[in-house]
């Protein structure tokens, strides 16, 4: 059906946004005979990036709200496709900082406009499953980047990656300008389809809605707080995990090449269970709430073993991460796809933008934890323990905030937590 080949065509995208902002933590080794770069200067960058991506991520939800979801997109891919090659450029360490910050800028908007096309395009049941496969699209991206890196580091400079990377991403601008429109509005969408989708969809709710009365709900401060505690973690590990092999285990480019994909990989399968699973109970007529919630839990369960990766082999540690990132990606999925089942779609972009924002910000503060503690001599070991407990708290954080899954009466739920 066409709402599947349109998960695809966002799946890609959300592939190219990972394989943009992995090139500087695999290639951080040859960026670093240009540009010298300590753990703290790594970790400003990688807040740099952050930061712009945290506010456009909120923005960006705006942006798609106010020019649809195909405009949009169209105006977040080009931008983040000149960041990218901005970086080609780059001869200091101030100069780097700039294309890194302009990059998150861009690429904050992703996942907010393909928050709002899952609203606009799948039914309640599919959602997930829809969510799932875009969300596929980081594990590509990711899996891509080392190997792809490595092979670019052979044969010329590192600045080509980010000239290649950037192509990639004004290619796929082109091919979304011909397949994306909304239902109503696309000329191949059958009558069948076109009321499938339309008799699932939530009510239109007309009225504009301003952040700070979205702040006043509790499920939207629950959504936050959670995707803050839990980004703080993944971020640390799609960052960190080349440095990780380079600092502690001692490995070159093509070592990281070649086995750096595969937690990558594993994430990728995550996407596709967790989504898919929760579902599967939708479909088994389980609750929407416990179909979530249970999908939730077992994702989070997973994540403490991460604590185990500075005492095993190498083999070992490549496992537990792997099972670090599946049983994140399972989480990030089913947390993304949550604004959809719980608010309406003329402020589900706005909504996923804060949710965003709030994950964005996790990072930024682990991030520099991170980079500080390992310049002053704390070790990986001291990180990955705090990292593996923070989808537990995550998820009691979600239990206590969001009681019910359902689709909320906006206005009645403000005169409600008003009258609190």
């Amino acid at each position: 059906m066409l709402r599947w080949r349109i998960a695809v065509l966002l799946s890609v995208a959300i592939a190219i946004s990972y394989l943009d902002r992995q090139t500087l933590p695999v290639a951080i080794q040859a960026i670093g005979k240009d540009i010298p770069l300590s753990n703290e200067k790594f970790s400003y960058l990688q807040s740099g990036f952050l930061l712009s991506y945290a506010f456009m991520y909120a923005g960006g939800g705006k942006l798609t709200d106010m020019l649809g979801t195909r405009r949009g997109f169209t105006v977040i891919m080009i931008f983040w496709s000149f960041a990218c090659l901005s970086h080609s450029f780059a001869r200091s360490f101030a100069m780097l900082a700039v294309s890194r910050f302009l990059l998150g800028m861009g690429e904050g908007g992703g996942f907010p406009a393909a928050t709002r096309a899952v609203a606009e395009w799948f039914p309640v049941q599919e959602r997930a499953t829809a969510m799932g496969i875009i969300n596929a699209g980081t594990a590509v991206g990711a899996v891509v980047a080392p190997p792809m890196i490595a092979v670019v580091l052979l044969l010329t400079s590192w600045r080509w990656i980010f000239v290649l990377t950037a192509a990639f991403g004004l290619l796929w601008t082109i091919w979304w300008r011909f397949a994306y429109f909304t239902p109503r509005e696309h000329p191949k969408i059958s009558a069948e389809e076109l009321t499938a989708i339309q008799q699932s969809a939530a009510p239109v709710v007309t009225e504009k809605i301003a952040w700070l009365r979205l702040l006043r709900i509790r499920e939207s401060w629950g959504l936050i707080i959670a995707k803050f505690l839990s980004d703080a973690a993944w971020y640390f590990y799609l960052f960190w995990l080349p440095k990780y092999l380079y600092d502690a285990r001692s490995f070159d480019i093509k070592a990281v090449g070649a086995v750096a994909w595969i937690p990558y990989a594993a994430s990728g399968v995550g996407c596709l269970l967790g989504g898919g699973f929760s579902s599967y109970l939708v479909r088994r007529r389980f609750g929407l709430g416990t179909a979530r919630k249970v999908a939730l839990g077992l994702s989070a369960a997973v994540m403490p073993f991460i604590l185990l990766v500075p005492h095993v082999g190498i083999v070992w540690a490549i496992a537990l991460f792997s099972l670090a990132y599946f049983g994140q990606q399972s989480w990030s999925t089913l947390v993304m796809v949550l604004p959809a089942d719980l608010f309406p779609p003329s402020v589900v972009g706005a909504v996923a933008g804060l949710v965003g924002f709030g994950g964005a910000m996790g990072g930024i503060a682990f991030g520099q934890l991170a980079g500080y503690m390992l310049d002053h001599g704390f070790g990986y070991g001291a990180v990955f323990t705090m990292a593996g407990t923070l989808h537990v708290i995550a998820f009691l954080v979600i239990l206590i905030a969001i009681p019910v899954v359902r689709p909320l009466s906006i206005n009645s739920k403000l005169r409600y937590e008003a009258a609190l």
